[in-house]
């Protein structure tokens, strides 16, 4: 009996220290082409791997706007359709350069690109590519992440 309330009361206590998210805004770049969607990855600045681009919300831009503007900083989308409402989230732990990890949950939107731009801003920092549905959720971390890429 004390071993059952004991692993209750350590639970509880976990989910009360448990460190509050961040949030964070993400696009879910894609074109539809004859063999089904396509969808634009990135690199990350810091491992190299592959993920959708995402950042903090902007001071005077709504959600889908900011995550529209990460688009074009980070893969250079000049122009898409993006959906007002988020198609998910997914959580993950953001390693910043000091060594210290910042829990984030990015609300993400789906963005059906009309142009890429050849030069933006961090195009010398990231490569980008497009890959399926399949290729692209193979690619990424995140578990959830994952499971939108395969069913939007």
């Amino acid at each position: 009996m004390i071993a059952f309330v004991k692993s209750h009361f350590e639970g509880a206590l976990r989910l009360i220290l448990r460190p509050a998210r961040e949030r964070q805004v993400a696009a879910v770049c894609y074109r539809k082409t004859r063999a089904g969607k396509k969808v634009l990855l990135v690199t990350s600045r810091g491992t190299g791997r592959w993920i959708v681009p995402k950042g903090w919300p902007i001071q005077g831009l709504d959600d889908p706007q900011a995550a529209l503007q990460e688009a074009w900083e980070e893969a250079g989308v000049k122009s898409a359709d993006i959906q007002t409402d988020p198609v998910g989230h997914y959580d993950y732990d953001k390693k910043r350069s000091d060594g210290d990890v910042t829990p984030v949950q990015a609300q993400v939107y789906l963005a059906e690109v009309e142009t890429l731009a050849d030069s933006y801003p961090e195009d010398h920092q990231r490569e980008r590519q497009w890959f399926t549905q399949d290729e692209a959720a193979s690619r990424v971390k995140e578990p959830e992440l994952k499971a939108i890429l395969r069913d939007f």
